[in-house]
């Protein structure tokens, strides 16, 4: 039996590839350090860009190149309200006009309220539940062998023999 054979073992829990023959990418190693006073190295590669803010390996916290400049704080964008977007649409005149028209309608009794009228009921058709086949119907046989109410069901009579 060779080396390599797979009799045995986990299928896809080890890998039996080798690091022989391959050439790693060039890296360097770039200190962090977290305001909780954890440091820590993160590999990159000699091409990328470099952060200058990481994640900390222990807490979590944010931490900044121990060799790097601090970046610079990004300006956020300041929250509009809505009396914000209505200053955009409308001048104050309009809105002070608009509010003596509502209010001229609300003291002259414009605007009234009625509660909603019920709808008159109509009525519904009740669906008839489907009734159950009995058991003792022959298979072949096209009546139907429903149950009445407090009644057994009826069973064809049986036929005499027939007299030579």
């Amino acid at each position: 039996m060779s080396e390599r054979a797979l009799r045995g073992t986990r299928l896809g829990a080890t890998s039996y590839e080798t690091d022989s023959g391959i050439d790693l990418a060039p890296r360097q190693d770039i200190e962090y350090s977290c305001p909780n006073g954890h440091r820590f190295e993160m590999p990159f590669s000699l091409e990328a860009d470099v952060p200058a803010m990481w994640e900390c390996r222990v807490c979590g916290a944010q931490a900044l190149r121990v060799d790097g400049v601090a970046p610079e704080e990004k300006q956020g964008k300041p929250s509009r309200t809505h009396w914000d977007m209505l200053m955009e649409r409308r001048t104050m005149a309009d809105l002070e006009e608009v509010l003596a028209e509502r209010l001229e309608v609300l003291r002259t009794g414009g605007i009234s309220y009625a509660p909603p009228t019920p709808a008159p009921a109509t009525k519904t058709a009740t669906k008839v539940a489907p009734t159950k086949k009995s058991s003792s119907a022959a298979p072949g046989s096209k009546a139907p062998a429903t149950k009445t109410a407090g009644k057994p069901a009826a069973r064809p009579a049986k036929k005499a023999p027939a007299k030579k």
